[in-house]
């Protein structure tokens, strides 16, 4: 009999301590965790907010990040200690339960320097947890809750240049320097120039340039580089290719440039078109020379001017070829020559 009196009694004492008690192993599954921010630039910033679907007294919340995209910046809702990977947020309300939360948030920035897609994550576990007046805890939150961010760069499309110095003649090579180029450019793991053309009909044109093989490509034909692609993108890109132009024919032509994605089966990520116009001959134009005449006949409008120049040729061709002698009258000695024959004359016909 007395086996059982204490029996009843021990159990009595464990059923009393048990609703006297605080209650344990009580799951908290209302627990909501949301990013303000999908997808951000460089220095942008993103919170991160833990909502708890009821009151808490008391926690602690670790939120791991990747500390090579994202600085910490700040915490609402508790004490922050940044780890460097690892912000621990704790809270505990130390007026007795009459200042609970319902949610805390930690806001992150990420780093200026990223020139890349960065798909990174945010996970958060607790530990701690108990409500208002701490007469419940909860169970610890040991598997990670994750949130997906993306950062990403504010990406400028790629531009296109193809220059020339002069004019082009048919069948004769004509230096051009090809450029692609963007202050920030996406990044692609398998890009490649290629290129179309049209041209008048019957002709051609070749568009060509060495590649890293030291092998000649015709960029119209067979595109540039290696067949696969090659990696393209980030701050500043800029490439210049020297390439050479062949034209058939004289005529119009158009000559388009294009860089495709090999990943994407060739999608285009930028091109542009270019016009140019073949010509038989260079033409053989002599400059003016620039004597005052020149010079002053060149002011449009200027007829005073003009005049002045044509009356300046006429006197020009007034001017004999060759200037009379100076000195003595040519005509004396011829007189006194016609005198003496006369004076002679009749001094014969008197002596007859």
């Amino acid at each position: 009999m007395k086996k059982l009196i204490s029996i009843f009694t021990i159990l009595t004492l464990i059923a009393l301590l048990i609703l006297s008690g605080k209650s344990y192993a009580v799951t908290l599954d209302t627990i909501n965790v949301q990013v303000d921010k999908q997808t951000i630039t460089p220095s942008e910033e993103v919170k991160l907010t833990i909502g708890f679907g009821q009151q808490l007294g008391a926690y602690t919340f670790k939120i791991s990040y990747d500390n090579n995209i994202f600085e910490y910046v700040k915490v609402e809702g508790g004490t922050a200690n940044d780890t460097g990977d690892k912000v621990i947020v704790t809270f505990y309300d130390v007026s007795g339960g009459t200042s609970p939360r319902n949610n805390m948030s930690v806001t992150f920035k990420a780093k200026a320097n990223i020139t890349t897609s960065n798909p990174t994550e945010f996970m958060v576990t607790g530990e701690g947890l108990a409500n208002s007046d701490a007469s419940v805890t909860f169970d610890d939150i040991t598997v990670p809750i994750v949130k997906n961010v993306t950062v990403e760069p504010a990406y400028v499309d790629y531009s296109f240049k193809l220059q020339h110095v002069g004019d082009i003649i048919k069948q004769e090579e004509k230096a051009m320097t090809l450029s692609y180029f963007s202050t920030m450019g996406r990044y692609y793991e398998h890009a490649r120039l290629v290129a179309e053309a049209s041209s008048p009909q019957g002709a051609t044109v070749k568009l060509l340039a060495v590649n890293n093989t030291g092998l000649e490509q015709d960029i119209i034909q067979s595109g540039f580089g290696d067949a696969q692609g090659y990696k393209i993108g980030g701050k500043d890109v800029s490439v210049d290719l020297q390439t050479k132009a062949i034209f058939s024919d004289a005529g119009d032509y158009t000559i388009t440039l294009k860089l495709i994605d090999r990943d994407n089966s060739d999608t285009v990520i930028a091109q542009k078109s270019f016009g140019f116009t073949a010509v038989e001959t260079t033409s053989q134009v002599v400059p003016p020379v620039n004597t005052p005449e020149n010079t002053e006949t060149q002011v449009p409008g200027n007829t005073n001017e003009t005049n002045k120049v044509e009356n300046k040729e006429e006197v020009k061709q007034e001017k004999p070829s060759k200037l009379p002698k100076t000195g003595k009258n040519i005509y004396v000695p011829i007189v006194l020559v016609l005198i003496a024959l006369g004076g002679g004359y009749v001094f014969y016909n008197r002596k007859k």
